[in-house]
C-alpha cells in the first residue's frame, strides 16, 4: 500500500442515493451504502476526483474544447489525444502543450506504433493477438522516439499502450532521458482488470490506470484494496470500448475509486483514430459533445450532492507509488553508422 491519505470523516449530509426518497415514500427498500466499500485513497491535494476529455485530436480540436468547457464551466484537469504523437507537427504539438500549460491543464498524448496500425496479422484475427501492444525492438524504439520528442516540445504526460514501453519509459525518467514529472497513463485498450493486474502496472511505473468501463463496484473496490494509483474510467464509453454509459453511478463510480479520473467519452459516435483533416467536422462535433456530457455528469454530481472532492484545477501528479525497483543502467554503445570513409 502507499503513503496516500485516509478517508476523510463523513459530511454531515452524505450524498444522496438516485430516487431514494421517491422510493422510500413508496415503501421500497432502499440499500444503505457499506462504508468498508469505500476507496480510503485521495490524490494528494486531498481530492477523490478529476476530469479528463480524451480524443481531442490536435489543436484546432483542443481550441474547440476550451471554448465549449469555458462556456459550459466544465472544470478540465487532463486532454488527452488517441491518434498519437507521431500523428502531429512539431508546431500542433507545440501549439498544443502551450495552450493546455497557459490554463494548468495536463495533456496527454499517445505514444508511439502499435498492434493496430502495423503489419501484425494477428490484431485482425477475431481473437485479437497480440492487441495494442508494440512489436519488436523498432516499435518499441518508436514509442521513446515519440516520448523524448513529445517532452521537448512541453507535453508531460504520455499514454503507453504496452508494458514493455511503460517499464521503459519509467525508467527513461529515472535516468533522466525524459523528464522525471513526466507522468504515464495506462490506455484503456490494456487496462488491467483484476487487482493483481492493476498493482503490476502501478509497479511497472503507470501514474493513472484506465480501466475497462464494464468493471462492477466491486471490482473497483477489490482494486482499490490493492493500490491507490490514480484511476481513469470512462463514464460513458466509446463504441469500440463497449459503448457503457454509467452516468447514474457516478457518484458511486467515485466512492468505490477514488482517486479517480472521470472520463467524458462519446457513444454511438464513428472512430476517428488516426486523425487527418478527412475526419474534421466529426472531430470537432464530437469534441464539443464531450464537453457537454461532462456537464451533464457534473450537473448529476451535484443534483445528489455528491460533486465535493474534486481536486483543484491544475492538479496533476499521483503522489508516492509503489515501483520495482528498476536494474542498473549500463550505457551500451550507439552502432555505428556506416559512412563514405568506411566503404
Amino acid at each position: 500500500m502507499t503513503a496516500s491519505s485516509p478517508l476523510a470523516p463523513h459530511p454531515p449530509h452524505a450524498p444522496r442515493r438516485p430516487g431514494a426518497e421517491a422510493l422510500a415514500r413508496l415503501g421500497h427498500p432502499v440499500p444503505a451504502p457499506d462504508a468498508a466499500d469505500a476507496s480510503p485513497h485521495r490524490f494528494p491535494d486531498q481530492g477523490t476526483w478529476r476530469t479528463e476529455i480524451p480524443s481531442v485530436e490536435g489543436p484546432e480540436a483542443l481550441a474547440v474544447v476550451l471554448k465549449e468547457s469555458a462556456r459550459l464551466d466544465v472544470p478540465v484537469h487532463r486532454i488527452s489525444q488517441g491518434s498519437g504523437v507521431w500523428m502531429l507537427s512539431d508546431a500542433e504539438i507545440t501549439e498544443m502543450a502551450e495552450a493546455t500549460a497557459a490554463r494548468d491543464i495536463e495533456l496527454c498524448l499517445f505514444t508511439g506504433p502499435r498492434g493496430t496500425w502495423d503489419t501484425g496479422a494477428s490484431v485482425r484475427t477475431d481473437s485479437g493477438g497480440a492487441g495494442l501492444r508494440a512489436r519488436g525492438h523498432d516499435a518499441l524504439a518508436g514509442c521513446v522516439e515519440d516520448a523524448v520528442r513529445a517532452t521537448e516540445l512541453g507535453v508531460q504526460c504520455l499514454l503507453v499502450a504496452d508494458e514493455g514501453v511503460l517499464w521503459t519509459l519509467h525508467r527513461a525518467r529515472l535516468a533522466g532521458v525524459i523528464p522525471a514529472d513526466t507522468t504515464l497513463k495506462v490506455s484503456a485498450l490494456i487496462g488491467p482488470v483484476n487487482p493483481a493486474s492493476y498493482a503490476v502496472y502501478e509497479r511497472l511505473g503507470a501514474d493513472s490506470l484506465n480501466v475497462p468501463s464494464d468493471l462492477t463496484l466491486d471490482h473497483l473496490t477489490e482494486i482499490r484494496r490493492t493500490s491507490a494509483a490514480p484511476m481513469d474510467l470512462y463514464v460513458e464509453a466509446p463504441d469500440d470500448l463497449g459503448g457503457y454509459v454509467r452516468m447514474y453511478e457516478i457518484a458511486e463510480l467515485i466512492r468505490r475509486g477514488a482517486p479517480l479520473y472521470l472520463k467524458f467519452g462519446l457513444s454511438k459516435a464513428p472512430g476517428i483514430y488516426p486523425y487527418g483533416a478527412h475526419l474534421r467536422d466529426l472531430t470537432l462535433d464530437t469534441a464539443r459533445e464531450r464537453v457537454r456530457r461532462g456537464r451533464l455528469a457534473l450537473d448529476l454530481l451535484a443534483r445528489h450532492g455528491a460533486d465535493g472532492g474534486m481536486s483543484p484545477l491544475g492538479s496533476r501528479l499521483p503522489g508516492p507509488l509503489h515501483r520495482f525497483a528498476p536494474e542498473p543502467v549500463t550505457h551500451a554503445p550507439v552502432p555505428h553508422e556506416p559512412t563514405a570513409k568506411d566503404s
